[in-house]
């Protein structure tokens, strides 16, 4: 992965810093932060101590064919879905943390081409979420994308991708986007960004059908 920078804490009118301490400087950083805050009564809060896991900013997209009316997902093991006790091979969309210089836009193509050999066309914003504020800096910006679907097999895979340098292991499936959104409104993805993205188009897909085939 290339090198990326983690600013510290920015300055905020309703937050006392006392200290920040980087205490690992793997591939993710870990700092521990001890401040004050403001209460919602108006005095500061007791001194807090927090660790932050430093991930930074990433990208996501639901690669969507509204002609097909299919989206495309990728499935992979994930070691800490194993320890959370789940089925380690999660549906997911393709997404990444953006490199130094990128924005979220190039990160999002970059990463569909990487993760399943799809080119996007036109990119929507479905909007910034914070994966897990209570522990992580990492915001998302997560896309629904135009793409064209290839001929899939009986089982929907379509093929395998992944960049050879990380090891990654990627299988490549196509879904009716009606059942990969009564999958995701049952509950049945443990992904959260791909659950957003779904139900996200539950609602926007009819609207986005007509807009997408007219241009």
């Amino acid at each position: 992965m290339p090198h990326r920078s983690f600013p510290k804490l920015p300055a905020h009118p309703d937050v006392q810093l006392l200290s920040e301490q980087r205490v690992w400087s793997g591939r993710f950083p870990l700092d521990v932060v001890r401040f004050h805050h403001r209460r919602f009564d108006g005095a500061m809060s007791g001194e807090k101590t927090w660790e932050v896991w430093r991930r930074g900013r990433a990208a996501a997209v639901l690669p969507y064919d509204p002609v097909a009316d299919a989206v495309v997902l990728i499935e992979q093991f994930r070691l800490p879905a194993l320890m959370a006790r789940v089925d380690p091979v999660l549906a997911e969309l393709p997404a990444g943390l953006c490199d130094e210089g990128e924005d979220a836009e190039q990160t999002a193509r970059r990463e569909t081409m990487e993760e399943m050999g799809l080119a996007v066309g036109v990119l929507h914003r479905i909007g910034g979420f914070l994966l897990t504020p209570g522990g992580a800096d990492e915001l998302c910006e997560l896309f629904v994308g135009r793409v064209r679907v290839p001929s899939a097999g009986p089982d929907g895979v379509i093929g395998h991708a992944g960049a050879a340098d990380e090891h990654e292991d990627i299988r490549v499936r196509v879904l009716p986007a009606e059942s990969a959104i009564a999958s995701a409104v049952a509950g049945q993805m443990c992904n959260s960004v791909a659950t957003i993205g779904l139900l996200w188009l539950a609602v926007q897909r009819e609207a986005l059908r007509k807009e997408w085939i007219a241009t």
